[in-house]
């Protein structure tokens, strides 16, 4: 897809990255699969939601090929409340039993819709993924004491890639079908992760609510490797909070994956500048 400078005006927002830089940026991703973690507390913001929406819309409109994987901690958490349920959590996973898990993959397949139609209500097109409708994702429990908890297994890249060609977004739930094909939940990063690496992404972007990885100064670093990545959680600089993050980072530049960014989802248009842009809009991390 050729796109020339008067189409991009008008697609691109005028808060948005430079329209030269777009341009080397569109001819680098032409052929390859970004794949996004869309999650966290602070995405309970409507704003921030519709921010995203148009992000995505914006890709699709330059050719790009896009899979996003969702969270939905924060949505999963009011419905418990709201049903008088205190969750339970072992190594920062929440205990699942039978009766969560109905609810967890009711509120996840809802948000998974959410993000379908609001796409659509801009004229763009993404499709549910999940374990109701063109289920992607086989599990192994991750234990017995976390419950309906699984651990990405299989994948079926051949799903999603014909969704890709099909010109659609796919919109990928964190959740998997495991033994007598039960509905498991999985940490958001760990799906986008395995799915990333199934797909050989040119890029993983995790969204997150910081700015990305940090110095010991808490400076913000722009770039980094594998190597001074482990480093920096040897001598404390990365701490518990971020390490599961960075596991999945540092596992998916390992298999196949190209590069990981962690951006800040907080600002706008993050995902664009993060793409098209030479400074980009967090961490990224390669091997």
């Amino acid at each position: 897809m050729i796109i020339n400078s008067e189409e991009l005006k008008r697609i691109l927002p005028n808060d948005g990255p430079n329209i030269k830089e777009v341009s080397k940026y569109i001819e680098k991703y032409k052929d390859e699969i970004i794949t996004i973690k869309y999650g966290g507390n602070i995405f309970i913001s409507r704003k921030i939601f519709n921010d995203f929406i148009s992000d995505l819309s914006i890709l699709q409109k330059l050719g790009l090929s896009v899979v996003v994987v969702h969270g939905g901690g924060p949505r999963i958490k009011r419905e418990l409340d709201k049903s008088g349920i205190t969750s339970k959590f072992v190594r920062g996973l929440r205990v699942t039993d039978e009766k969560i898990i109905n609810i967890v993959e009711k509120v996840l397949i809802e948000f998974n819709e959410d993000i379908v139609s609001s796409l659509k209500n801009i004229g763009s097109r993404g499709i549910s993924l999940n374990t109701k409708e063109n289920n992607v994702l086989k599990i192994i429990p991750e234990s017995k004491d976390l419950g309906f908890v699984g651990i990405p297994n299989k994948i079926n890249a051949d799903v999603i890639i014909d969704k890709i060609k099909k010109d659609f977004i796919p919109i990928i739930s964190p959740l998997g079908l495991g033994p007598e094909n039960k509905t498991y939940n999985i940490n958001g990063d760990t799906a986008a992760g395995a799915i990333a690496k199934s797909l050989k992404s040119r890029r993983l972007l995790l969204m997150t609510n910081v700015e990305g990885v940090l110095d010991k100064d808490k400076n913000l670093i722009e770039e980094i490797s594998s190597s001074k990545i482990m480093e920096m959680i040897e001598d404390r600089t990365i701490t518990e909070g971020m390490i599961p993050k960075i596991n999945t980072c540092l596992d998916a530049v390992k298999n196949g994956v190209t590069a990981v960014a962690i951006i800040d989802g907080r600002k706008k248009h993050s995902v664009l500048f993060e793409i098209f842009s030479d400074k980009g809009s967090g961490t990224l991390i390669r091997k």
